[in-house]
């Protein structure tokens, strides 16, 4: 059984900017992804992802801000 998508939201401002979040639920918990989810959240200013979320393969739960990548603890969606 794959992930099951459980929210995808696309929004753009009134100047152009772009908040997209997307959301999956996981059949069961990985190493990973402890919390059984997967998701991305993410802001875009001129093609340019300024704050992001997210727990891409192998990397855990961190954050973006700008070009810097840290960890954080996921507490909920």
């Amino acid at each position: 059984m794959k992930a099951k998508l459980i929210r995808h939201e696309k929004v753009t401002d009134e100047l152009g900017n772009t908040i997209e979040i997307k959301a999956w639920k996981l059949p069961e918990p990985t190493e990973d992804k402890p919390h059984g989810y997967k998701y991305s959240l993410v802001y875009i200013v001129d093609d340019s992802r300024i704050i992001g979320y997210d727990n891409a393969e192998g990397k855990g739960d961190h954050k973006h801000i700008r070009e810097r990548a840290e960890p954080y603890d996921f507490i909920s969606l």
